[in-house]
Formats: structure tokens, C-alpha cells, sequence
């Protein structure tokens, strides 16, 4: 049965419990945004890369931390409203890192995670790159990148004690990414983007 909804009405999180159609969508203060069906063979090769490296970062550490890529619901609530019936954003991020596990339930991250990877494709450039990046530091995730596959760099913003994130950094070429929410630690770019 097809749902039919209106894209010019805010839902909650308590709503989008009940869509039960296989179509991807996220929930961005109240309005739905809907997803591409599968990525790219490219951005998903960058995704696993990522993802591998982060894991293994989390298992060095003895799984402090924990690492989860999409499809894995974040619900980002405002004022510390958990219900939900309260909540009205829900996202998917590509990638993220939770290390306050008291965040993680059956359905997912309530609350920011500490780090965040949104990969671009051309159907997620404007929203990942505006209306992702107010909603991540709006909520308070203290390390946001942004992946551009096609070439080959990355743009990682971290938040500042004022609450808005600094003016980024571009990591490009064969040089080596920090993961700052892990004292640092470095990356070559040339992993994360061989094919």
C-alpha cells in the first residue's frame, strides 16, 4: 500500500514510526526529506573506507565509542524533549560516533553524536553542505565531515566553546585526515579514497 503524505506538513519521530514502506526518508524539523534509494558504487566504497577506519580506531580503544553507518536513525530533540511525540528530526547520517553510550536504544541515537561523516552525491550536496551543517552544530555534534568523492577531500568543521563549528578545514590530495574526537588520530586520504 502506498503512503501518501504530504511533504508540506511537519510530523514527529512518533509518525515516522509508522511509515512502514521501504522508502528512505529523514525528518528535518518536522518536514520530510526524502533520500536517495542506494549510493553509488564510488560513495560507497568511500563509506566501507570510513567506516573501517573509525572501527578500528574504536577497537584499539576497547570500544569506547561506537560506529554506526546508515541506514541508522539519529533523533536530534530539542530541549531535552525525548518523546516521541516531541521530537521532530530524525536523520541518517552516512557515518557516525557515538562514545556516550547512554544515547544508543533499540532504535537508534537519541541525542548528537560526537562525530559525523556526510559523503556527498549530487542529489545531497545542498542539504549536506547548508541544511545539515546548521541542524549538526545547531544540536551540538563537536566533529562534522563533509566527503567530496569525486575529489578526493574532505572539509571537517569542529564545534567551538560558542557553539557554532569554526570555518573548516580542507584535507585534499595524498595528505593524512585527524580524527579529532580521537586525540587526532590521522588518516591517509589515499586510504579512505582507493578504489
Amino acid at each position: 500500500m502506498e503512503l501518501s503524505l504530504d511533504l508540506n506538513k511537519r510530523y514527529t519521530y512518533a509518525d515516522y514510526l509508522t511509515w512502514l514502506d521501504d522508502k528512505a526518508r529523514e525528518l528535518i524539523h518536522g518536514f520530510i526529506r526524502m533520500m536517495s534509494p542506494a549510493p553509488r558504487l564510488r560513495h560507497a566504497e568511500v563509506s566501507k573506507n570510513i567506516y573501517r577506519y573509525l572501527d578500528a580506531i574504536v577497537m584499539r580503544n576497547k570500544g569506547r565509542c561506537k560506529v554506526f553507518y546508515a541506514p541508522f536513525d539519529v533523533r536530534l530533540p530539542k530541549n531535552g524533549e525525548i518523546a516521541y511525540d516531541k521530537i521532530d528530526t530524525v536523520v541518517q547520517p552516512d557515518i557516525c560516533v557515538i562514545c556516550d553510550l547512554s544515547k544508543l536504544d533499540e532504535w537508534g541515537c537519541c541525542g548528537a553524536p560526537d562525530m559525523i561523516v556526510e559523503i556527498l552525491s549530487p542529489s545531497t550536496t545542498k542539504k549536506d553542505v547548508h541544511e545539515k551543517f546548521y541542524l549538526y552544530e545547531e544540536h551540538g555534534v563537536k566533529e562534522y565531515w563533509i566527503v567530496h568523492p569525486k575529489e578526493k577531500a574532505i572539509n571537517v568543521y569542529l564545534l567551538q566553546e560558542n557553539g557554532k563549528y569554526d570555518d573548516g578545514t580542507l584535507y585534499e590530495l595524498e595528505g593524512k585526515v585527524p580524527v579529532h574526537i580521537f586525540d587526532n588520530y590521522l588518516i591517509d586520504l589515499d586510504d579512505i579514497f582507493e578504489m
